[in-house]
């Protein structure tokens, strides 16, 4: 199983970026998949998850009304689009699947992260 994430760059504030997560090696399309970040010299966050039929979407409130989560179960495919972006959200993201329905955790599947970086 491999989730490999893709996107990041180099942006100014207030700036666009589109991430995307590929997962293979098995489907994903009944579990929970999620974004997270990790700012430089800071803990993983939490960004934004998504239930498998995409009915239901959680952001954190430092990117509600910014950023949109979706994803694509036909194509195994997670998705954060990102807009009027800030220096605050410079971090590398990472995407994950929640492999047993118990929220996030170490032990589940977690992509190698993509770096955005937002300049002011």
């Amino acid at each position: 199983v491999q989730l490999q994430a893709s996107g990041g760059g180099l942006v100014q504030a207030g700036d666009s970026l589109r991430l995307s997560c590929a997962a293979s090696g098995r489907p994903f399309s009944r579990n929970v998949m999620g974004w997270f970040r990790q700012a430089p010299g800071k803990g993983r966050e939490f960004v934004a998850a998504i239930v498998w039929t995409g009915a239901t979407k959680n952001y954190a409130d430092s990117v509600k009304g910014r950023f949109t989560i979706s994803r694509d179960n036909a194509k195994n495919m997670l998705y954060l689009q990102m807009n009027s972006l800030k220096p605050e959200d410079t971090a590398v993201y990472y995407c994950a699947v929640d492999t047993d329905g118990s929220g996030f955790s170490s032990d589940d599947y977690w992509g190698q992260g993509t770096l955005v970086t937002v300049s002011s």
